[in-house]
């Protein structure tokens, strides 16, 4: 991966050997292996056993998620707040494995459609709930820094599921007390 890092730094006319980029090809390989460490990642190991018998069954929800993942079109960051809420059955979910589900399929190259999907369909398959829902809000480097060049666009992409979205009433509490 480094070697294909010189070859960019090459193909933009730069000069890898100068004193300021002689390590950039070993920090940007390092860079890229990071931000897409979620490749190595899977549910269950994730999941880690945080399954509880649920003793409610009102609403669970994480907002505010900050989410940095990368856009497979351009390789640019999206970032943005991924918010998720379920209607339990039979269980529920340690409150930080909701984060690490996200950061696991944001780590990965991604659209956010994608990623709003996988989301909400690992979390489903896990907690088995009366209703999931998951929205998430981002902006997109590659129409803020190129192309269009928006930089106050903002994309919301949603999934749900079961109670969320069968029921107006279950829907609009979601919606109301993410907002």
């Amino acid at each position: 991966m480094e070697d294909s890092y010189r070859q960019i730094l090459q193909g933009i006319n730069e000069d890898p050997t100068r004193e300021g980029l002689l390590k950039t090809p070993a920090r940007a390989a390092a860079s890229m292996k990071e931000l897409t460490s979620g490749y190595d990642q899977d549910l269950e190991t994730v999941i880690n056993g945080a399954l509880f018998k649920a003793e409610t069954d009102g609403m669970v929800i994480v907002k505010d998620i900050e989410c940095y993942s990368l856009c497979e079109h351009h390789l640019l960051p999206f970032t943005g707040k991924v918010h998720v809420a379920y209607v339990p059955d039979k269980h529920i979910l340690g409150l930080s494995k909701v984060a690490r589900v996200v950061e696991m399929y944001a780590r990965r190259l991604q659209t956010q459609e994608r990623l709003t999907q996988q989301i909400c369909d690992a979390l489903e398959e896990v907690l088995q709930p009366k209703g999931i829902g998951v929205i998430i809000e981002a902006n997109h480097f590659c129409m803020m820094m190129r192309g269009v060049q928006k930089q106050h666009s903002i994309a919301i992409t949603s999934s749900v599921k079961g109670l969320i979205k069968k029921d107006p009433k279950t829907r609009e509490e979601f919606l109301k007390l993410i907002s």
